[in-house]
């Protein structure tokens, strides 16, 4: 005896699985609500920073380098800014000197006269907004055409993600000044009027020296005034250094600048330039011997080959991250926050309308290195940081950041000349695809 089924009847232990209440929502559905509150993704995200970040440092003896540029500019006027050292508790930490020109001690002297948490809290608020300034700078160059709407959802979705990456997290553990130098290259260069380009990639530079190889840029570019007007700047501010403190001026330039082992410890795994590299996996400071040598040539050669290929195809955002690639590689101390420069590589790697292997490589190396924290996992693993007794493991984990910076290189050489249509629609060709929001909303505008 059979009995009929009705296929209608919806079973009583539980809803229909066709019910629309149980899908999970679509990505694109999950793109359009995430944009649609944009702002306040980066709200949330900011605060919980906040809390796991900034608050214990600021009760704790976090955010070092903030409490560098507070103590030590009032050591400015008194001759003795060189000698200074910033003590940390704890037998085998490194003490902290003043590492910039006098000119950045001149600058950050008003942070002396406010209390260390409120001169913590305006440090961190404008580190902040300079991450949205150069994530918006950085995308501006990678798609220009991108409608005003819609690039301001990417700024601040990608504002918001990237704020936990290791260039980022650390930048604003440390106090550090990256994010504000680097918001101010990436807009400064983006400036037509020459005077205004040069003035702001000059007084980054005077600051901190390492904003100084953007000069190359102009050059490759050939915006010769700029480049004229950022050496003037540049000059223009040393001097300003120099007249307010002859004696730590003379101590910077004719013997500070070049020792870079009173930054820090070389071969520490927060170093990921080619030095630091190189000491790790050979056992010793390689300083400037044939190794290193070698392999500041080759990355010099590849460098000036990608940023000229990217000029050549008009690709300015290309053009500047080799420049500035090579200049994190070449430098003897690159610590893991000084790679915020790592941020527009990844916009560039996800928005170059070629598909190459080298690009997908370059690509991966990044989203693994930077989400990972692999330097600071490093300095866990190898706490000493003035040893150099690596095991191998540790060596090559060592070599994070200089092989996804070479990648990028080579992606960058590899990369073909944009399409006439391409051309047509802008420099920047095909906008990014990450949070790509196509709504009728939009689509009206």
């Amino acid at each position: 005896m059979t009995t009929a089924v009705d296929d209608n009847v919806v079973p009583s232990s539980g809803q229909d699985p066709q019910d629309p209440q149980l899908r999970w929502p679509s990505l694109p559905a999950v793109r359009s609500a995430l944009a649609r509150r944009a702002a306040w993704v980066l709200a949330v995200s900011s605060l919980v920073m906040l809390l796991l970040v900034w608050i214990p440092a600021c009760t704790r003896s976090g955010m070092v380098d903030l409490r560098v540029y507070r103590t030590g500019s009032t050591h400015l006027l008194a001759g003795d800014l060189y000698a200074f050292r910033l003590d940390l508790p704890g037998p085998d930490i490194f003490r902290l000197p003043f590492t910039y020109p006098p000119f950045a001690a001149a600058l950050f002297l008003p942070l002396s006269t406010l209390p260390f948490p409120l001169a913590a809290a305006a440090w961190t608020a404008a580190s902040l907004l300079a991450l949205v300034a150069f994530v918006h700078g950085s995308l501006r160059l990678a798609a220009p055409d991108t409608p005003p709407e819609q690039h301001r959802q990417r700024v601040l979705l990608w504002s918001a993600a990237l704020m936990w990456t290791e260039p980022v997290t650390t930048t604003l553990a440390f106090g550090q000044i990256n994010l504000l130098l680097a918001a101010l290259v990436v807009l400064a260069v983006q400036q037509r009027p020459a005077a205004a380009a040069g003035f702001g990639v000059g007084i980054a530079a005077a600051i901190k020296l390492t904003p100084a190889v953007t000069g190359l840029y102009f050059l490759i570019r050939r915006r010769w005034a700029a480049a004229a007007w950022s050496a003037v700047a540049f000059v223009a501010a040393a001097a300003i250094g120099w007249w307010l403190a002859p004696g730590p001026s003379r101590d910077f330039w004719l013997h500070a600048v070049g020792d870079a082992a009173r930054v820090g410890p070389v071969g520490s795994g927060l170093n990921q330039s080619l030095r630091g590299a190189l000491s790790r996996s050979l056992g010793h400071d390689v300083d400037m011997s044939a190794p290193w040598w070698t392999a500041t040539a080759l990355v010099s050669v590849l460098a000036l080959f990608a940023a000229v290929r990217s000029a050549q195809r008009s690709d300015r955002l290309g053009c500047l991250l080799a420049v500035q690639v090579f200049g994190l590689l070449a430098s003897p101390i690159s610590w893991s926050h000084h790679w915020v420069w790592a941020l527009p590589a990844l916009f560039w790697l996800l928005h170059t309308p070629h598909r190459t292997r080298w690009r997908a490589a370059a690509r991966a190396a990044w989203a693994t290195t930077l989400p990972c924290h692999l330097a600071f996992w490093l300095v866990q693993l190898h706490p000493r940081i003035t040893s150099l007794d690596y095991s191998w493991p540790l060596a090559v984990l060592g070599w994070a950041y200089p092989v996804c910076a070479l990648l990028t290189l080579v992606a960058l050489t590899s990369a073909a000349a944009p399409s006439p249509a391409s051309l047509h629609a802008g420099e920047g060709g095909r906008p990014l695809s990450l949070f790509r929001v196509k709504t009728a909303r939009q689509v009206s505008k």
